[in-house]
């Protein structure tokens, strides 16, 4: 017996704010909130539920009745489908509005926090066109459209150099213009594509796990320079070399050209041993003179430009003048503890990961900066009494934590150290509230800034100095 359907249809429900995640927020006639993807505040539309849950909905808008004047056209073709730029359709100015509103609310109800005035958020200067890392997937499935599909074509030709479809690890759109990342980035990947099918070169099937073509990394950096890697499944010497003197050739300019052969069951290249095939195995991106080497495998700040900016509001937040041991928790590859450096006595960068580490301190080394020290170790375990006092007493500790926020012991040991200053940079500012609530017996937030380093997208960082309460 076919189950009934449980969606439900609401009409003419305001679209009154933006939500978590990118989605947008209604009433249903219960007081329900439904949550929709596809609609911008002050939108009126007509609601189709997919989820129903005790407290709301999820939901699309299937008919809109009046369109709101917070819209904008968006500007990439694939737009609705790919899911990376969910903001497009809504005027830069109100996604900047929404995201300062988001900070701000999760630093009162989920931190429970007296705020100064929070500083206006820091827009990016560039809408479109600001990432330097774009990764790309092959696939010998492409996603179709919902025209392709009722076109009732018979696509033979179902191979695909683009983004995964949300939720489906093994469908890929198809892209034939990006807006993320500056040429040549659109040319080499239109160029790969064309010459992988102009001679027959396999791409990889998910499912059955096999073809030649699996991904392709291109890089940026804002002195010029580009990385190029790709991920071969199969170990094929003469397709591969085709491939790699063709994009060489056609692309002089190309700085890095890399490649790795992943016959793993994941995309992920941490694990694996990266090959140059021509030019060196790194480029170099440029803040105030400082050089910071970017190989394969690391991590740096997905717009450069905005990261110059974030770094700045958190080197301002610190305030240093010269004589101040400063700690630099989760550094990374040690980019905002050498920022800093030249303002401080010294810096000490703890971070769990070893290569990131290794990078830290080659990029010192390079820079000719001898005040900062560098160390490995999960944060939980390192950042302990003993490491106090092996290394000082911090004057300002800078902590940079992932998603996830800090672990509580990170947490308790700031308390216990007790430095003057702690300047929390985040990019979840839900999981940042958590934290600062549990340090706000010992500290006040003196200061808040947002920065958007994501335009176009829900995402949104946040930099937060905590004086101790006197």
């Amino acid at each position: 017996m076919r189950r009934k359907s449980r969606r439900q249809t609401f009409e003419q429900v305001e679209v009154i704010d933006a939500g978590a995640k990118g989605k947008t927020v209604g009433k249903a006639p219960d007081g329900r909130v439904i949550f929709l993807s596809n609609a911008v505040p002050g939108d009126v539309v007509d609601v189709m539920t997919t989820k129903k849950r005790k407290a709301y909905f999820e939901g699309v808008a299937t008919h809109f009745h009046t369109l709101s004047d917070k819209r904008t056209e968006p500007k990439c073709e694939h737009f609705g489908v790919c899911g990376g730029c969910k903001w497009q359709h809504m005027a830069y100015e109100h996604q900047l509005h929404f995201k300062q509103k988001e900070v701000e609310n999760n630093l009162k109800r989920i931190g429970h926090l007296d705020l100064p005035d929070t500083n206006p958020i820091l827009g990016s200067k560039k809408q479109y066109f600001y990432r330097n890392k774009m990764e790309f997937s092959f696939s010998n499935s492409r996603w179709l459209t919902q025209a392709e599909i009722n076109s009732e074509k018979d696509f033979e030709n179902r191979n695909a150099l683009g983004f995964h479809i949300p939720g489906m690890w093994d469908k890929i759109l198809d892209i034939k213009k990006c807006h993320l990342q500056e040429d040549p980035s659109n040319a080499i990947r239109l160029e790969v594509k064309k010459f992988a099918l102009d001679h027959g070169m396999p791409f990889f099937d998910p499912r059955k796990q096999e073809g030649l073509l699996r991904t392709l990394m291109i890089r940026t950096s804002s002195t010029g320079e580009i990385m190029v890697l790709f991920q071969f499944f199969e170990d094929n010497t003469e397709q591969r070399e085709l491939l790699l003197n063709h994009i060489q050739q056609n692309f002089p300019k190309i700085t890095s050209l890399l490649y790795v052969i992943n016959s793993k069951q994941n995309d992920t290249i941490y694990d694996q041993e990266v090959i140059c095939f021509s030019g060196r195995d790194h480029i170099f991106e440029e803040m105030e003179g400082l050089q910071f080497k970017i190989n394969a495998k690391s991590f740096y700040q997905t717009n450069s430009e905005q990261a110059y900016e974030l770094y700045k509001v958190t080197r301002d937040f610190a305030n240093l003048s010269g004589h101040e041991l400063v700690y630099d928790l989760y550094t990374g590859t040690g980019t905002i503890a050498q920022f800093v450096s030249k303002q401080a006595k010294k810096v000490i960068g703890v971070e769990s990961v070893p290569e990131a580490i290794a990078d830290a301190k080659a990029n010192a080394e390079h820079n000719q900066i001898s005040n900062v020290e560098f160390f490995v170790g999960d944060m939980k375990n390192v950042f302990n009494s003993e490491f106090i006092a092996q290394h000082g007493q911090p004057d300002v500790i800078i902590t940079d934590p992932p998603r996830d926020g800090m672990h509580k012991l990170v947490v308790e040991q700031l308390l216990q150290v007790a430095p003057k200053k702690i300047v929390y940079v985040s990019c979840n500012s839900a999981t940042q509230a958590r934290d600062l609530a549990l340090m706000k017996e010992l500290y006040h937030v003196a200061k808040v800034q947002p920065v958007d380093m994501f335009p176009q997208t829900h995402h949104v960082e946040n930099v937060v100095l905590l004086e101790k309460r006197v």
